[in-house]
């Protein structure tokens, strides 16, 4: 396991969704709440990974697709948006993310972190093994806005 896993990985409470048909989590501190995919405003000449903004209880929220910036193949319900807290994710302003699923809030030792020495990627914190399968462990504030 690497410092960056074992950093993270010593019983952090994780939010575990779905994209694409795979299992993610990342640290339940960066999340504020999660809300149901509602009415988005498109915007013109963004980003291909900006869906658009959705209002918030009267807080304009960018909303992101991170299967854009992963990578990921474009299916999926986009039926859930995780909203980060700005104190917690270097003061992006209001994001949230699209993601087709929201499954748990769990617990993650370091013992069930396997460093992802394989992948090249800095948004990869490790993969956490389950008994059905793995949950890729992201941190949002490298996979980019």
């Amino acid at each position: 396991m690497s410092s960056k896993t074992a950093a993270v990985g010593g019983g952090t409470q994780v939010l575990e969704f779905g994209i694409a048909g795979e299992s993610y989590c990342i640290d339940i501190a960066y999340v504020e709440e999660l809300v149901n995919m509602e009415d988005i405003t498109l915007m013109p000449n963004t980003p291909s990974h900006v869906e658009g903004v959705m209002d918030l209880r009267g807080r304009t929220t960018t909303i992101i697709d991170p299967r854009e910036l992963l990578e990921l193949d474009a299916g999926g319900r986009k039926h859930r948006v995780i909203v980060f807290d700005p104190h917690e994710t270097d003061d992006w302003g209001a994001i949230g993310w699209v993601v087709d699923e929201v499954y748990e809030v769990s617990r993650v030792g370091g013992e069930d972190v396997e460093d992802p020495h394989e992948i090249d990627t800095s948004s990869v914190l490790g993969v956490v093994k389950r008994e059905d399968g793995y949950v890729v462990w992201l941190d949002p504030t490298r996979v980019g806005t």
